[in-house]
């Protein structure tokens, strides 16, 4: 039997029905055809998920912050380089 493959979309509306508490999960189940158990997962996966949503935009900054200081170490390791080469070639390294 091949597994039915479900949108995000679809999983968001479900699990959000299940949230909400208006009908039982065997009722969603029936309306939606799909596994009760699968219903409970996806309504776990959400709440787990829900305080990212607003957190995004910090992340995001503290990504591209970290890629920029990852950045600049690299660039201070290779002057760093090139001024002990230069001092080695100029006799003033010891």
């Amino acid at each position: 039997m091949k597994r039915r493959r479900f949108s995000d979309e679809f999983k968001a509306k479900v699990a959000l029905e299940a949230i909400k508490g208006q009908k039982t999960a065997n009722e969603l189940a029936q309306e939606f055809g799909v596994h009760v158990n699968q219903i409970n997962l996806w309504k776990k996966q959400l709440l787990e998920a829900a305080p990212k949503v607003f957190s995004r935009g910090k992340d995001r900054e503290a990504e591209r912050l970290n890629q920029e200081r990852d950045r600049l170490y690299r660039k201070v390791g290779q002057l760093q380089v090139e001024v002990d080469w230069l001092k080695k070639k100029t006799g003033l390294l010891d």
